[in-house]
């Protein structure tokens, strides 16, 4: 899946303060987290919803693409690996930049790319889809097509760090639209409608149109990302970082080593970057190779794929929604300890009972869990974190929490190998969902003492009162 930033220090803010007193007939103010988020809100929203619809279709079309390519679980891990590995190695710079350019301008730039490089993915498919087995041939054993698997490779890879820069300046973006108040709710809903759009609409979507073609899911997908640049262009006003005038100019390796030095002194959003990254390297473990799991435990095509991610889909979004008011009855530190129990029990159950029905109900509670934790920790950074930091101070918090997706990525392939030579090829795709619940279960007694509600609150009365 953060010093203080006041509506004053927010040249974009919107103060959404519009209600009417039925009985007086006045004009009073309504609290901030009901008022309603404003039309900068509204377009980024919506361009949430496009470009996660295609990339709900791509969630689909890229693994099975890959599966048709190579059998190798190395292989096909890889793909993820280059997918992920621009989060440990471009996400530091990227956070620079965002202290320095347009942060709108950023977000429309790096769409635009990505609309592009899915394109000529399209046509590549479209020019070697004959050759390769159609998307039902589950268990179909091909020899790897070199050519189309570097290009995808390479592709995924570009698509990466454009999503680095283009995510890390959509985080930094949000308090310059929303009052601090409505943060919460404002994420929340970000969340809840990536959820759904993720895995609700966008996979069955591109299941039907994988159906009928490799390379079509590809050319909607470039489409979802070029409208989603036209939204975000239509936001008004610019985002820049606020800097200091008077300070001495400092050169991209100071402002980098400034972000760095400012989360490695906080004592909060050290030890939770750290747990985060190590939940998201748990996760990969099982993950990069679950269209295998899928295909040969499990034993589904692209609908039941599709389908099982139903359950993830509505759990984010049902977490997205309620989970500011989650966080109001437990607090924020006992949410983030249910967070991580339930991450924990969650894998275990999904590599003991492999039944495409029960799974997709497991992926429905992870994905629940997984949102609260979201929806706490991003509020909280852009929050605390200052202003003219907070392009850099989130890019290092998403280095540690990010980085280890390649990572996670690399030891799931591996370990399915590894496991294979001792045991049958089933075992050892069901090992990796053991793999990653073992790792949660460390971080829930890890965190449970680190990351309490009274050292959130603290936090943020550390940054109001500066």
């Amino acid at each position: 899946m953060t010093g203080l930033d006041t509506p004053r220090e927010r040249p974009n803010i919107v103060t959404g303060l519009d209600t009417l007193l039925p009985d007086e007939g006045e004009r009073a103010p309504i609290p901030l987290g009901d008022a309603p988020l404003g039309p900068g809100y509204r377009r980024l929203f919506s361009a949430t919803v496009v470009s996660n619809l295609g990339d709900g279709m791509s969630m689909v079309a890229y693994p099975w693409l890959a599966s048709a390519i190579t059998r190798s679980p190395i292989l096909i891990a890889l793909v993820v690996v280059a997918q992920r590995l621009p989060w440990l190695v471009f996400t530091l710079p990227a956070g620079v930049i965002t202290d320095r350019v347009d942060r709108r301008k950023a977000m429309v730039s790096m769409d635009v790319a990505r609309g592009l490089i899915t394109v000529a993915v399209g046509f590549a498919v479209l020019g070697e889809q004959g050759a390769l087995p159609g998307p039902d041939a589950v268990d179909t054993v091909t020899g790897t097509r070199s050519g189309l698997f570097v290009l995808v490779l390479s592709a995924t890879l570009l698509l990466g760090m454009a999503e680095v820069l283009r995510d890390n300046s959509a985080q930094t973006i949000m308090p310059s639209i929303v009052t601090p108040d409505q943060l919460d709710k404002a994420n929340g809903r970000m969340w809840g409608v990536e959820g759904a759009m993720n895995v609700f609409v966008g996979p069955p979507l591109g299941s039907f149109l994988l159906l009928i073609a490799f390379s079509i899911p590809f050319f909607v997908d470039a489409g979802t990302f070029l409208i989603a640049a036209a939204l975000v262009a239509l936001i008004p006003g610019t985002f820049r970082a606020e800097r200091d005038d008077s300070a001495p100019e400092q050169t991209f390796r100071q402002e980098l080593r400034e972000g760095i030095h400012w989360l490695m002194g906080h004592p909060l959003l050290r030890p939770m970057a750290i747990i985060l990254g190590l939940m998201n390297g748990a996760m990969m473990i099982s993950m990069a190779t679950f269209v295998l799991f899928a295909q040969e435990v499990m034993g589904v095509g692209p609908v039941l794929f599709t389908v099982i991610g139903f359950g993830g889909a509505i759990g984010g979004l049902v977490g997205g929604y309620i989970a500011p008011r989650v966080t109001d009855r437990f607090g924020s530190g006992t949410t983030l300890a249910i967070s991580l129990a339930g991450l924990a029990v969650t894998p275990s159950l999904i590599g003991a009972i492999p039944w495409w029905p029960a799974v997709a109900l497991f992926f429905g509670i992870q994905a629940f869990f997984g949102i609260l934790w979201n929806v706490i920790t991003v509020s909280l950074r852009q929050t605390i974190i200052p202003p003219r930091l907070l392009g850099r101070v989130n890019s290092v918090y998403r280095f540690f929490a990010w980085g280890m997706l390649p990572i996670g990525a690399a030891l799931g392939g591996v370990t399915v190998v590894v496991v294979e030579g001792l045991v049958d090829r089933e075992t050892a795709l069901r090992t990796t969902w053991f793999a990653c619940a073992a790792v949660h279960i460390g971080l829930f007694v890890f965190g449970r003492s680190k990351l309490t509600t009274d050292k959130i609150e603290a936090a943020r009365a550390t940054a109001n009162a500066s």
